[in-house]
């Protein structure tokens, strides 16, 4: 995969949902890519390049491959509400990496398979996507995980009336969820509850599919939507947890130590 990029470098495969973006000038050698998967109402240049992760793979030597979301950043905005859904983002990786012709894992090659990076929302694609591809991912850090998805008990119709003439929000997680997709200059907001919609039609469920691959869980010590990341450690067994003083949802991800432990479990 890691010299087969190129043809989807900064563009769209017309048949996805996805954006690919080739984020680690200069690391085309053999070693397997890292790609690089972005929170809700997040996007590839704020969530890694903004807070520092290619730079940081690109120091390691890493070539690092960020990812937007369908209707997040420099992506698509599809009508069709399916396109939004967590197995369809998970096809299109799942082509995206077939169409770089990764090959499978194969021993202590290290050119073969991709490693998996998730953030948030990404967390949860990258368990369920390295549960059912475990064949082409070599290890996974995931980034504010949770056993439960926080987007499940978002209060659409809440939000909608907000958006529509100001009326306040009573659920907090719906209000706080909302108030940081607005930060974010350029978000089409209609289009993320869109999203929110169809990821409620397919609840996320960790023990359905358990992803058996070494993993690094990371998390805010203050991070009130990661507090049951340890249940996912604990469904795993192969899990290593790595809580991080005094961040929180929101800055975790800045986190140097969290790089740098990121990046030295993926070498392992």
């Amino acid at each position: 995969m890691g010299a087969h990029l190129d043809h989807l470098v900064e563009g769209v495969d017309p048949h996805l949902n996805v954006r690919v973006h080739e984020a680690a000038e200069g690391t085309t050698g053999p070693r397997r890519p890292v790609v690089l998967l972005p929170g809700f109402a997040s996007s590839a240049k704020l969530n890694w390049e903004d807070a520092g992760w290619v730079a940081a793979l690109t120091q390691a030597g890493r070539r690092g491959v960020t990812v937007d979301l369908p209707g997040h950043g420099g992506s698509p905005v599809p009508e069709d509400m399916d396109a939004y859904s967590p197995s369809r983002i998970r096809a299109d990786l799942l082509q995206l990496v077939q169409d770089a012709h990764a090959r499978p894992l194969k021993g202590g090659d290290d050119s073969t398979g991709v490693d998996i990076i998730g953030y948030s929302l990404g967390a949860r694609l990258a368990w369920e996507f390295g549960a059912t591809q475990p064949e082409l991912v070599h290890r996974m850090v995931l980034g504010g995980p949770s056993s439960q998805d926080p987007l499940a008990g978002f209060d659409l119709a809440a939000a909608r009336r907000y958006l529509a003439d100001g009326t306040p929000i009573d659920d907090p997680t719906t209000a706080e969820l909302l108030r940081m997709a607005r930060l974010v200059p350029g978000n089409d907001l209609y289009a993320l509850l869109t999203m929110i919609e169809a990821i409620k039609v397919e609840p996320f469920v960790p023990s359905d599919a358990v992803p058996h691959m070494p993993l690094l869980l990371v998390a805010g010590e203050k991070d009130e939507l990661a507090q049951s990341a340890a249940e996912l450690a604990r469904l795993s067994g192969r899990a290593r947890m790595l809580r991080l003083p005094g961040r929180t949802h929101a800055n975790a991800v800045t986190s140097r130590a969290c790089k740098n432990d990121a990046i030295e479990f993926l070498a392992g």
